[in-house]
């Protein structure tokens, strides 16, 4: 199997870092950007996307700043990889983005991105943020 390498991607996002925490945060949040569908049971997250069906633990967060998701295998056990959403503000202008962490075999990054950029576009149309 092929080793994947981590990579950072920053979104500019006009929104607030408390509505934008929870789209990020929770279950219901997720599923309207994310996945089609998330369940969670603990600190177990279960995300699907059509047919297919991926397993997280929520591996730490700080509320209002960021969450951290560890993938996990068969048996609930944390793999090596993870996908991290941190909320930035900036000090002087308070510009809100959101920087995604996450990890991609790495002929597949450059798929990977237009995945999130999908992805954050949703989120942005969501909230409002478009």
């Amino acid at each position: 199997m092929d080793q994947k390498i981590r990579y950072e991607i920053e979104f500019p996002i006009n929104s607030s870092p408390q509505l934008l925490y929870q789209y990020i945060s929770t279950p219901s949040g997720l599923s309207e950007w994310f996945a089609d569908n998330v369940n969670s049971r603990g600190e177990f997250f279960t995300f699907i996307w059509n047919d297919s069906e991926e397993k997280a633990r929520l591996a730490s967060k700080k509320t209002g700043e960021r969450v951290k998701f560890k993938w996990v295998d068969d048996q609930n056990l944390d793999t090596d990889y993870f996908f991290e959403l941190n909320i930035l503000v900036d000090e002087i202008t308070k510009d809100v983005s959101l920087m995604v962490i996450d990890f991609a075999i790495e002929a597949e990054i450059k798929e990977a991105t237009q995945l999130w950029e999908n992805q954050v576009s949703d989120l942005k149309h969501v909230i409002g943020s478009v």
